[in-house]
């Protein structure tokens, strides 16, 4: 089933590296299941061969978005300026990777550390945190690339857990191509529903993370996607939409780790992925169908 959206996935779904032999495993993949894009995790962009990856992705016809989570000793969102400085090269080194893509995307938690702080942020944090994103926003600009601040839950982050907290601090950067990243898996945690606060982001959403309550299979969890799905019809959203899933089968030693993934949810990559994909487009299609009806 075709969908408006361009549809993609998160390459955890494939494997946990990015040698050559695993970035082909996961390219070829995502496109055998019919993706348009593959989400690339740079939490070290150091470990991506821009070149390798590039021809790859040209040989079997797919885009790339880059996302990454900052680690503690990289915390923009601070106070002390050597986590700041690692911070900012990290940021601009994914954008760097980006470019060697062609990506038109970078996003995630890039606003602050992707862990559990043991307090509030600070004004200051913030505005440091802002000032950095400001930069690289502006860095990006240049070649046209959008930067999405993927709000998360208060387990992952102690700044930016809502769409309301994310489209102020956006006001605070003040950047055209700073969008919202938004996650339903998140959203589900800490919004009091999915409809109100993705209207509330208008035109300002800018990238799409679907993903089930326990991070498995779409639809075997307690998200109610015909609100999520009903929502985005009526922004008329023709943005990505990037599936993201989590399981033991597949782990990267960072990544897995810092997002808790403890239990096997699923061992069969193709089948998720495939299921997904015609999960989000029947979905999408649904739900306009609908919007459609009613004039």
């Amino acid at each position: 089933m075709s969908s408006s959206n361009p549809l993609g996935v998160h390459a955890l779904v494939w494997t946990g590296g990015w040698s050559p032999d695993e970035a082909e495993v996961a390219i070829a993949s995502t496109a055998r299941a019919g993706f348009d894009i593959i989400e690339i995790p740079a939490l070290d962009p150091s470990r991506i061969d821009v070149s390798d990856t590039a021809r790859r992705l040209r040989e079997h016809g797919l885009a790339a978005t880059i996302s990454l989570g900052l680690a503690p000793d990289s915390d923009i969102n601070s106070e002390d300026a050597d986590r700041i400085a690692l911070g900012r090269r990290t940021l601009l080194d994914a954008l760097a990777v980006a470019r060697g893509l062609q990506a038109s995307y970078v996003g995630g938690v890039i606003f602050s550390a992707m862990t559990k702080y043991s307090g509030p942020t600070t004004d200051r944090a913030r505005r440091n945190s802002a000032s950095v994103i400001k930069e690289l926003a502006q860095e990006a600009a240049r070649d046209d690339i959008t930067i999405g601040l993927e709000f998360v839950n208060r387990y992952e982050s102690n700044l930016l857990n809502t769409v309301q907290q994310t489209l102020d601090y956006m006001d605070l950067v003040d950047e055209p191509n700073v969008v919202v990243h938004a996650d339903v898996y998140h959203m589900n945690i800490e919004e009091r529903g999915f409809r109100a606060p993705l209207l509330l982001c208008a035109d300002r959403l800018g990238y799409v993370h679907i993903g089930e309550s326990n991070r498995g299979y779409l639809g075997q969890g307690t998200i109610d996607f015909d609100e999520v799905f009903g929502a985005l019809a009526d922004l008329d959203y023709s943005g990505p939409m990037t599936f993201e899933s989590f399981s033991s089968a597949v782990v990267d030693p960072q990544l897995s780790t810092t997002l808790a993934v403890w239990r096997n949810l699923w061992s069969d990559s193709m089948d998720l992925a495939t299921h997904a994909r015609e999960f989000i487009a029947a979905g999408m299609e649904q739900a306009r169908q609908t919007r459609g009806s009613r004039g």
